[in-house]
This record gives structure tokens, C-alpha cells and sequence, in this order.
């Protein structure tokens, strides 16, 4: 088969692509965006759940990002670790601050006041940024994913 037959045939599959520029479109595919919640459901969902959920689909972002090139495990794993590590996330909360709207810098400053239980090894500061940016990760996953993908992809992760 050519390669424009093959690419044709695949554009149907229902497959999510990497897109030339990286940006992990698997968590992108249009079709089947997550159904956004209600606000009273979504007011009945604690910031730590929020926070909980923002944390995983964050970590599956950054995952996705790291795709391409191909690399060993390992080496995935350290790119990921260094990107998801609160730290870091505290870095990329304040990168997107100036990109976010009311409603989500409210979410944001009620996330960091629902952190607690920090490792001892981090600054007070930066656990509550970074569960701030994971609160806001997670609300906008089940509120508005368009705008979660576009904050996302401001954010700036090294390869």
C-alpha cells in the first residue's frame, strides 16, 4: 500500500495521532471528549478528589508528551518524574497564572488551601501550589476539557 492510501485508511480508525509538533493529541480526540458535569455535581466533589483526579490525568499528559522520540523505560520514567514532581508544577501553576480566568484562579486559591500532608522535604509553598495546579487540572477535566487542553499546552515540558 502507498503511504497516502495507508494514511487515508487510517484516518478513519478512530485512532488518536501524535501531531508533527509533539503536542499530545491522544488526550485531544474530539469525538469522545469527557461530558462536562453539572456545577452542583461538580460542588459535590471534594478539592482533595479534584485535586486526586487533576493529578493522574496531569501525569498522563506529561506520559503522552514523552511518547516520541522512542526511548527505554527508564528514560521515560525520569522525564516524567522531573516534570511531575511538585517543584516543578509549582513552575508551570505559575506560568499559566496569567493565562487563567477568574473562576479558575478561584479554584486555584481554594486548592491550595485544601493542601495538607506535605512531605517534609518541601516547602509548605510549593506542595500547596502544586496541588493548586492539580485541583485546577482536575476541575477543568470535568468542566470545560477544551480549556484544560489549552492551558496544557502552555505549559512548557523539556525533552
Amino acid at each position: 500500500m502507498k503511504p497516502k492510501e495507508e494514511e487515508a485508511k487510517n484516518e478513519g480508525d478512530g485512532v488518536p495521532k501524535l501531531d508533527s509538533s509533539g503536542i499530545p493529541s491522544l488526550l485531544v480526540n474530539t469525538t469522545q471528549l469527557p461530558q462536562p458535569m453539572s456545577q452542583a455535581q461538580v460542588q459535590q466533589i471534594s478539592l482533595s478528589a479534584l485535586a486526586y483526579l487533576g493529578d493522574a490525568i496531569y501525569e498522563l499528559y506529561v506520559r503522552i508528551f514523552f511518547l516520541l522520540p522512542q526511548q527505554r523505560p527508564e528514560s521515560y520514567h525520569r522525564l516524567v518524574v522531573a516534570q511531575v514532581r511538585a517543584e516543578t508544577q509549582a513552575l508551570h501553576l505559575r506560568s499559566l497564572t496569567p493565562h487563567l480566568r477568574s473562576k479558575e484562579l478561584e479554584i486555584v486559591r481554594r486548592g491550595r488551601n485544601a493542601a495538607t500532608g506535605r512531605p517534609k522535604r518541601l516547602n509548605p509553598e510549593i506542595y500547596q501550589q502544586a496541588t493548586s495546579l492539580e485541583t485546577l487540572v482536575g476541575y477543568l477535566y470535568i468542566t470545560d476539557y477544551p480549556r484544560l487542553m489549552e492551558l496544557l499546552q502552555k505549559i512548557h515540558l523539556e525533552k
